[in-house]
């Protein structure tokens, strides 16, 4: 039994989409500044595709003849950039968003979470005596000052 076109129509739409996804789109190359700032862009992918097709008689066609078969497949893909990671020379991480806001808890938590490393690594070198002040001094620690 020969393979139905359908399958071929639809491997050769994903392979198309996979020319156009992949994982350079969605995390960019990081850049360095000169003074050794990191800047990696991170983008949102959302992508989708349909394929479809018929087999049908020819009207021209001869008795016992294979069907004819009509077919046809789309895709799109939408890249939107979302922020920049941006690393310091010293290690620290923070997350610069490009003009949207959080829409749901899990996107608020990821926003938080180099602001939330670099408070901690304050507190642990502030606490072991290896630091005097936190990092972030427009941001004091629960707790008072020293």
């Amino acid at each position: 039994m020969s393979e139905h076109p359908i399958g071929n129509l639809m491997t050769e739409t994903m392979a198309k989409i996979k020319e156009m996804v992949d994982v350079n789109t969605i995390i960019g190359s990081p850049i360095t500044a000169a003074d050794g700032t990191t800047v990696i862009p991170v983008s949102r992918v959302s992508f989708g595709f349909g394929a479809g097709g018929s087999d049908f008689a020819s009207k021209h066609a001869q008795a016992g003849a294979p069907m004819a078969f009509g077919g046809g497949g789309g895709a799109v893909v939408t890249v939107s950039p979302v922020c920049f990671l941006i690393i310091t020379k010293d290690g620290s991480a923070s997350i610069l968003g490009i003009n949207a806001q959080a829409d749901s808890t899990v996107d608020r938590l990821v926003e938080m979470i180099p602001g939330a490393i670099n408070r901690v690594s304050s507190f642990v070198e502030g606490f072991s005596g290896k630091k005097k002040a936190p990092a972030d001094e427009s941001a004091p620690m629960e707790g008072g000052e020293e």
